[in-house]
């Protein structure tokens, strides 16, 4: 009797220990806008500056140098690096053109089908947390976006009653960020979205109803666009043929690895051409001779160097070219 009652104590214990921690889990996954805490927790190996909502505050500069990487040398680094789901492919765009690009800070928002009990919790929430509770659910995410943001919306592909924006949204994110949206999903108004000088959006298809079968869940959590899986402030590098979502704490080195492999690139090419190596010696791990004399023709370079020279000098010591 005494092991019985033992047992079923422990299992009352571990009931209740369980219950606790499911009240804890719930009870902070409840927020529509999440915290700067929680930000920081998924984004942790970013060291650098953040915004108060928590996202890293990749530079400017570096956004402005992603522009000239191209996705297969970044993509090929990402892999190397063990991240292979931060890419997706097969977009239309608002404008089209053979040579699209936009960069920027990722801000998330996740929509679902609608259910009227869970709507009526979110919206609960969102006017707790200061959201217009009168207005559709699909601007909240937008009051959020600064400057350099692009807004990441998952509204999974639903064909119709759920488009992620029309013009009025489109026109109020570009006045913000100066930048346009990714929609793993449908827009709405094309002709008007096209009038906006500046703007771009990278879509699955465009739909001419509104949104009225889907809701907004969160804002700035994790989510899932097609291949890839999204972080809020994740540095964004969206281009006529894909998207690649980079984790912040690794911009700088995809951004470096791309410039330094540009740079190889010229010059294998002219000493090539200049029958100093084969074309084989250069598309090989290089021996000292190459490496010393890369070295030297870097200091010579009459072209615009992208990075300076002790970043590039801090990348080739760890190397292996």
């Amino acid at each position: 009797m005494k092991l019985l009652n033992k047992n079923t104590g422990m299992k009352k214990q571990i009931i209740l220990f369980t219950a606790i921690i499911f009240a804890f889990l719930f009870g902070n996954a409840q927020n529509v806008l999440q915290s700067p805490e929680y930000i920081k927790g998924l984004t942790a190996q970013w060291k650098g500056e953040r915004f108060a909502d928590g996202r890293p505050k990749v530079s400017d500069d570096l956004l402005e140098r992603l522009k000239n990487i191209t996705l297969e040398e970044a993509w090929a680094e990402l892999i190397e690096l063990g991240y292979p789901n931060q890419y997706e492919g097969d977009w239309k765009h608002v404008h089209e053109g053979d040579n699209l690009v936009m960069t920027g800070r990722a801000v998330t928002a996740q929509f679902m089908p609608t259910r009227p009990d869970l709507d009526s919790q979110v919206r609960a929430q969102g006017k707790i947390e200061g959201h217009d509770y009168n207005r559709a659910t699909t601007s909240w995410a937008i009051r959020t976006l600064v400057e350099g943001d692009i807004y990441i919306g998952d509204t999974y592909l639903k064909p119709n009653l759920g488009t992620l924006i029309g013009s009025n949204l489109g026109n109020g994110v570009y006045a913000r960020t100066k930048r346009g949206v990714i929609c793993y999903g449908n827009i709405r108004d094309m002709e008007d979205l096209r009038k906006i000088k500046g703007f771009n959006a990278w879509i699955k298809s465009s739909d001419p109803s509104y949104m009225r079968q889907t809701m907004l869940v969160s804002i700035n959590a994790p989510i899932r666009i097609g291949h890839a899986t999204v972080l809020p402030g994740d540095a964004v590098l969206a281009k006529t043929d894909g998207v690649l979502f980079i984790p912040a704490h690794l911009l700088e080195h995809i951004v470096l690895t791309g410039e330094v492999t540009e740079l190889f690139d010229i010059f294998g090419q002219q000493r090539i051409n200049e029958k100093k190596y084969t074309a084989g010696e250069i598309d090989s791990k290089w021996v000292p001779e190459i490496k010393a004399d890369f070295k030297a023709w870097v200091k010579k370079y009459k072209g615009k160097m992208p990075m300076s020279a002790a970043e590039l000098e801090r990348f080739l010591e760890t190397r292996n070219f």
